[in-house]
């Protein structure tokens, strides 16, 4: 990866509706060129696709959480189990499985308080594998839209 394919993805992510012709011209490479380098990402996996960035509370869902969770018995079967049945449940945004004292950290995203109490009492409280979790409410999120390659060690 070079310096043009790190300021085509940063240029992306900033705005990923951005067109082939206007990438180029800001990159001040030839439409092809700009065209075979974003191809080339995306066959390699650095580009995985195109997302919206959506406002949670413009969807009812004004109330973030992330909760920690820990599983028993540890074991590869309850760990994949957990991870698709969790990952399907409407309030939850995303799953990390986790080293260290948690196995999961769950991000959801409800209503209200009483929805995300609610949650946790049904859909959490009641599975047998939870040997317990811990929630922590989000005040404020502060997202870095633009990522960019860190250097290689010398």
């Amino acid at each position: 990866m070079d310096e043009l394919d790190a300021e085509i993805i940063r240029l992306l992510q900033a705005d990923a509706r951005r067109s082939n012709r206007d990438l180029a011209r800001t990159l001040g490479v030839a439409p092809s060129t700009c065209l075979e380098r974003v191809r080339a990402l995306t066959r390699r996996g650095v580009i995985r696709g195109y997302h919206a960035d959506i406002d949670h509370a413009a969807l009812n869902r004004s109330v973030q959480a992330m909760v920690s969770v820990q599983v028993r018995p540890l074991s590869r079967a309850v760990i994949d189990s957990f991870k698709e049945s969790v990952s399907a449940l409407p309030e939850v945004l995303s799953v990390f499985v986790l080293a260290g004292g948690d196995d999961f950290l769950l991000h959801v995203a409800v209503q209200d308080l009483d929805h995300l109490h609610a949650f946790l009492l049904d859909q959490l409280s009641q599975r047998r594998e939870i040997a317990g979790f811990r929630t922590s409410v989000i005040f404020q999120q502060v997202r870095k839209p633009v990522l960019h390659r860190l250097p290689d060690p010398a």
